[in-house]
Formats: structure tokens, C-alpha cells, sequence
């Protein structure tokens, strides 16, 4: 699905459609929205050329970011959860008129140059106020693609643009839109509350800790867990859980919450 470029020392995301004649080009599938604008989404479609002169046939470019609200084994009758919130194309080959002319990028040159005459460049903008690609950790039972907001890039040959895709002669590519994190640390996050037990004086004060406010994925969140238990009751176990919030606004307005990591100390 990718090559590595040793000579140069540039990873590059490649893909072919099922029939050969297009392939797909790409330096990254994650690009960053930076708040005052987002990373532009570029690469280059290599052509075979004879699958393209006998016909009225042209090669478009799409991205493509929709948001699953429920699961596919429930679409029927022509309804689907799903909603599209961005949708852009582009002609890439030939050339259109109405597309803007734009200096490749560095990373459209060499490919450029490698590649030679049958490949073309192309090149997408995302707003800034698109959402940054999430996926709702799936509850128990729930089987099929999880619920979220996930990203496409396309490739594919027709005649227009709004002509039917046909798998043969396309190209889809996931990519990934993600936010800007900030490097420098903020406050360690931090938390203290007490409990009051009827017939007892005293209360069960608890304190909680993490070691930074910002994590990566993959990486381990320490908890640190202070218990100061001045009541009559025994302190028997310690539940600690990592949950998943997001604000959903659709049809309307509601939060979604699942636990995403628990851990439970005798």
C-alpha cells in the first residue's frame, strides 16, 4: 500500500486501482488542522493513457467526509445513518479551465519527475470548520464499521463527474483529518472529593492525579490515587475508567459516552 523512497527518504502512501489504469500517489493520509488553516491534501494520479483516448473519458479527484450516526446493518429501505458534511471534486485529467493553475509542492515535483508524462497532480482544501475524524468506541455487541466522522479520498475514471464510480476503475483512500496539540504542557489535572456516610462523623476523602493534561495515542496514562478513609467503612476496591465524550449535533443536540479503558484494584 505504500512505497519507501530510499533515495530520497520519503515515505509515499501508493494505491492502484483493480484494474491498473489509475494509481493514486500520496505523501500522508493525516493532515493536521493547525486552527488557522488545515493541511492541504495533495498528491498525483499516474494515467495509462491509451485506457483514456478512445472514449470521453476523464479522471476526477474527490474527498469525501461523512459522519455514521448508526449501524449499516440497519439501513433498509433506501435509508442509511449517515450523513455527509464535506464534499469537493475536482477534474485532474485533463486539465480543466475551471480549475485554478497552482506551483506543485515539493513532494508533487518528485513525484513528478519520477513518474514522468501520464501523471498529473491534484490538490484539495479542507475549511477549517470541518470536524476532525473521530471514531465512537463501539459498545458491547455492536458489530459492523464503528459510528463517527471518517474521511475518503477518490480517484476514478468517467465521463462526468456525476457519473456512476465503478470499482474497477477507482481508487478510494482513507485519510485522516486531526487536530493541532499543542507541545507545551498545561496544568497537571487534578481532582479531591469527600463522601459522608449516615451514622458515621468522619468522611472518606479521595484525591486523583494524571502526570500530564495531554496524551498520544498509545501512549500510558499514569493515575496517581490518594485515599484518606476516616470514616467506619472499609475501602474494599478502586475502579478507575477512561471514557470517550462526544457532543453530537444532528437532529439535535446529545452527548455520547462510552468507557474506552478500565481498571479495577483490589
Amino acid at each position: 500500500m505504500d512505497d519507501n523512497s530510499k533515495r530520497q527518504g520519503t515515505r509515499v502512501f501508493k494505491k492502484s486501482s483493480p484494474n491498473g489504469k489509475i494509481t493514486v500517489y500520496l505523501g500522508k493520509r493525516d493532515f493536521v488542522d493547525h486552527v488557522t488553516h488545515v493541511d492541504p491534501i495533495d498528491g498525483v494520479v499516474l494515467i495509462d493513457p491509451d485506457y483514456l483516448k478512445d472514449r470521453n473519458r476523464k479522471v476526477f479527484g474527490q474527498v469525501l467526509a461523512a459522519f455514521r450516526y448508526g449501524r449499516e446493518d440497519l439501513d433498509v429501505l433506501g435509508l442509511t445513518f449517515r450523513k455527509d458534511l464535506f464534499f469537493a471534486t475536482t477534474q485532474i485529467y485533463p486539465p480543466s479551465d475551471e480549475t485554478p493553475a497552482r506551483t506543485p509542492t515539493r513532494l508533487q515535483e518528485r513525484l513528478l519527475k519520477k513518474l514522468g508524462a501520464n501523471a498529473h497532480p491534484f490538490y484539495f482544501e479542507l475549511p477549517p470548520n470541518c470536524p476532525a475524524s473521530v471514531t465512537l468506541q463501539p459498545a458491547p455487541g455492536d458489530t459492523g464499521k464503528p459510528c463517527g466522522i471518517d474521511y475518503e479520498l477518490r480517484a476514478y475514471v468517467a465521463e462526468t463527474a456525476e457519473e456512476k464510480q465503478h470499482k474497477r476503475n477507482s481508487v478510494r483512500l482513507a485519510i485522516r483529518k486531526v487536530m493541532y496539540a499543542p507541545s507545551k504542557q498545561g496544568e497537571q489535572p487534578y481532582m479531591e472529593v469527600s463522601k459522608d456516610f449516615m451514622m458515621c462523623p468522619n468522611k472518606l476523602h479521595l484525591e486523583v492525579s494524571l502526570d500530564k493534561e495531554l496524551y498520544y495515542h498509545g501512549e500510558t496514562i499514569n493515575v496517581n490515587v490518594h485515599v484518606q478513609n476516616n470514616s467506619n467503612r472499609s475501602v474494599r476496591k478502586i475502579k478507575i475508567s477512561v471514557r470517550q465524550f462526544a457532543d453530537i449535533c444532528l437532529f439535535s443536540s446529545a452527548q455520547y459516552k462510552c468507557n474506552v479503558a478500565e481498571l479495577d484494584s483490589e
